[in-house]
């Protein structure tokens, strides 16, 4: 069964034309949108969350000042599939991307041509567009292109693999390379965060008069572990991994509060609604030297690659100073393909029948209202083995393999999924098992399989 976002925006067929409009004075009270995805953090890793070594006094403020969620939910637990959902506002079963999958010397499997995002859909209703940070859905050259998704600008790394450098020899202003002579021969090294930092700041004060819509893809804090100061941890009694690690993340932190207050420097940030929130849950394992230390798991089953809540669930957290309510806690659920219908409506776009979305608005649940009614939440991963979840209410299924049993578990009273319930429930395991058939299009690039050998990815 395909879920919609309802009559209102599906009703409606357009043709998706890929120009700027001109901006006009309605256009400028249109609310900007950036959406800022951050690459492996676990809700583990913040304070808010419940860290208690690892300072971040920024996204602690954001979340006061703004709204919480604890059960938000990816696209899927790996990075380029889950970016294609939030692109797309499709989850995995019908999503063009539902792996990792490399291409060489340079880049990813691409978005395929014919691929509505919601970038496109903004950036006809008058939205200036850039993403910055990291793209990994296409190389310039192929259909995937940021540029022919719908992007006006980007800064960064395109390939995912070349992103595991923070001090890498290169990266690209638009499609142009910019060589980093420093990181090659030898000399004073410049960290990539820094540049693209720099770069976002700059592409929103010269947008401060538009409405915009930024895709802020932070590499942070994803391996290799690298920084170029250890900061306030140096004096720490840690190993050099764990002190690595904690800089990130108050890097990570600090950033985003220097995109706060810009907005709030520029007069604009009553007029933009910042979401954030990770990829994909914790890389390391609870009894890792990362894991253990920091307590990431809070209590959840799995990290990433898994389809377990420790995989799929994220912190998230949205700020709108004046529009979204202060220091709120939502538990409803929502996942990234639910971004799409959310930033068309606050744009006030028509979406085109061809986009074909999952997702369902939140503009009322951001604003304090109720949460959107959905049937199930469906994410599947092709990474080895074909493993599939889906979530119906508090019930969440879990089938590791094509062949595999189904697992069941009752999150409302065990959230860290260590009771198998599936014995107990034939008649839900019989509707998971439906779920899981019907929410799926079967894809020649994505079939169910079992045990292979591994893709090389991220």
């Amino acid at each position: 069964m395909r879920l919609s976002s309802g009559p209102s925006v599906l009703m409606t067929c357009i043709a998706v034309v890929f120009t700027a409009a001109p901006v006009s004075a309605a256009d400028a009270k249109k609310p900007n949108i950036v959406f800022i995805l951050c690459d492996d953090l676990a809700m583990g890793d913040v304070g808010v969350y419940g860290q208690k070594l690892i300072k971040t006094p920024n996204l602690d403020r954001m979340a006061a000042e703004g709204m919480r969620f604890t059960q938000a939910y990816c696209g899927t637990s790996v990075c380029a599939p889950c970016r294609s959902s939030l692109m797309t506002g499709q989850h995995m079963g019908h999503c063009p991307i539902r792996a990792n999958r490399e291409i060489q010397p340079e880049g990813q499997k691409p978005l395929p041509e014919g691929t509505i995002t919601i970038a496109h859909v903004l950036k006809e209703a008058g939205y200036a567009t850039a993403c910055t940070g990291k793209w990994g859905m296409g190389m310039f050259h192929t259909s995937g292109s940021p540029f022919k998704m719908g992007f006006d600008h980007f800064f960064g790394y395109n390939c995912q693999r070349h992103a595991h450098s923070y001090f890498p020899t290169y990266l690209y202003n638009d499609d142009k390379r910019i060589e980093l002579e420093g990181n090659e021969k030898g000399g004073k090294k410049t960290y990539a965060q820094d540049l693209i930092a720099d770069d976002t700041l700059k592409w929103v004060r010269s947008k401060k008069d538009e409405p915009f819509f930024l895709f802020y893809a932070l590499t942070l804090p994803h391996g290799r572990y690298e920084i170029d100061t250890v900061g306030q941890y140096a004096d720490r009694d840690w190993s050099n991994l764990q002190k690595t690690y904690a800089a990130m993340i108050s890097r990570l932190d600090s950033d985003v509060g220097r995109l706060l207050d810009l907005l709030k420097e520029l007069k604009i940030d009553d007029n933009t609604l910042v979401i954030i929130a990770g990829d994909n849950g914790s890389s390391f394992s609870p009894n890792s030297e990362i894991g253990k230390l920091f307590d990431q798991a809070q209590g959840f089953r799995g990290f990433k690659r898994g389809m377990y809540e420790g995989a799929l669930r994220q912190a998230a957290i949205a700020w709108w100073p004046g529009t979204v309510p202060k220091g709120v806690v939502r538990d409803e659920p929502w996942a990234f393909w639910d971004f799409f219908p959310t930033a068309a409506e606050l744009a006030g776009a028509k979406i085109p029948k061809a986009a074909k979305l999952d997702g369902f608005s939140l503009v009322s649940y951001l604003k304090g209202g109720q949460a959107p009614k959905r049937d199930y939440f469906y994410w599947e991963l092709h990474e080895g083995r074909s493993i599939q979840a889906c979530r119906f209410g508090d019930w969440k299924a879990v089938r590791n393999a094509p062949d595999a049993d189904i697992e069941l578990y009752d999150l409302k009273k065990d959230v860290g999924e260590t009771t198998n319930l599936a014995d107990k429930h034939p008649d839900l395991v019989a509707k998971a098992e439906k779920i899981m058939k019907e929410a799926r299009e079967d894809h020649p690039d994505w079939p169910l399989r079992g045990p292979r050998q591994k893709n090389k990815g991220k």
